[in-house]
């Protein structure tokens, strides 16, 4: 299946945002027999239907709702997740700044709930190859499912490897065929040597990073291997506005840090890069001191167990239902 979008009416299986009094959004998958119970009534999923997407449909209380496709920033902020997600802000960076284009074969460390999954899997299109490595297999699980759920099915261009890529990723490519490589992991340094085998020269390595002293350890890693330009570092932050008549005033919140993002492009084998002056830094520390700085030790929770087993049954249901109302597409397409 390939990694596009259903068009056309709505249909049952298909995940469905509502936005209704006061621009409270529900993110609710369709069933025949289904409906949204709110304090200001009952919305039958059979109202919905049928009808074409961007549809208005009042509930049982005559309140209006507004009915969408979501967009997959919108999915990627409501689908059940088993680990954090790289925010939509990140994605977009990620897409630009790794030069992630159509036919591109990428490898993507850890794979999480797969939010960048999504995102890697469109920019990459129809004629490239995004293999994703995971440790945790209930974390696969989930962004299986997450992928399936948008899609409609598991797409063609996509396989997940669980287990390490410091071991597999040897395995799984040549040396020098890879494009760009994604890594989002608590020790990105530990993959950089095999990434550097498996990028092709001009490839480009980037690393989504929590905290500032895990930048500090990778951005050094990668400039004493010699195999790599000098590394990039910089994060996002999207602050809204209000915009109403002359009402016009930053929004009293906004998405700030939620990680770094280090760049750097593989060299051709033997060349040097030239020198790079700088001032003298302290760049010697221990395993002691990247611990002090781990997302558990500055606060980050951890999902439990029970947690995770709801969320995997929660993703798998809703990939149930996308793969039903693809096939039910399908077969409309074939009898038209």
């Amino acid at each position: 299946m390939s990694a596009s979008r259903p068009r056309g009416p709505f249909r049952e299986g298909d995940r469905v945002q509502l936005t209704g009094p006061k621009a409270r959004m529900h993110t609710v998958t369709l069933r025949a027999d289904g409906e949204l119970h709110t304090h200001h009534g009952v919305l039958k999923h059979s109202d919905l239907i049928g009808q074409p997407d961007g549809s208005v449909v009042a509930n049982s209380a005559g309140h209006d709702y507004l009915a969408l496709r979501p967009l997959l920033r919108d999915f990627a902020m409501s689908m059940p997740r088993g680990a954090a997600i790289v925010y939509p802000k990140d994605s977009a960076a990620i897409i630009m700044q790794a030069d992630i284009f159509p036919g591109a074969v990428v490898v993507e460390a850890g794979v999480g709930s797969g939010a960048l999954s999504l995102a890697l899997l469109r920019a990459i299109g129809q004629d490239g190859s995004l293999t994703s490595f995971e440790r945790r297999e209930d974390f696969a699980e989930v962004a299986k499912a997450n992928v399936e759920t948008f899609f409609g099915g598991a797409p063609d261009t996509w396989n997940v490897v669980v287990g390490d890529l410091a071991e597999q990723l040897p395995e799984q490519f040549e040396t020098g065929t890879v494009d760009r490589v994604v890594l989002d992991m608590l020790a990105p340094w530990e993959c950089i040597d095999v990434v550097a085998q498996a990028l092709a020269p001009g490839g480009v390595v980037i690393c989504y990073i929590a905290t500032a002293t895990q930048l500090s350890r990778v951005a050094e890693y990668i400039r004493g291997t010699e195999q790599f330009t000098d590394p990039d570092a910089s994060e996002t932050m999207v602050r809204g506005w209000h915009v109403e008549g002359l009402a016009v005033r930053p929004d009293h919140r906004m998405v700030a840090h939620t990680g770094f993002l280090l760049t750097a492009r593989r060299l051709a084998p033997g060349a040097i890069a030239p020198e790079v002056k700088r001032r003298a830094s302290k760049s010697s520390y221990g395993d002691e001191d990247v611990e002090l700085w781990t997302p558990g030790a500055v606060g980050d929770r951890e999902i439990t167990d029970k947690n995770l087993r709801k969320r995997v049954r929660e993703a798998q249901k809703a990939a149930t239902g996308a793969r039903a109302a693809a096939a039910s597409r399908d077969e409309a397409d074939a009898s038209e």
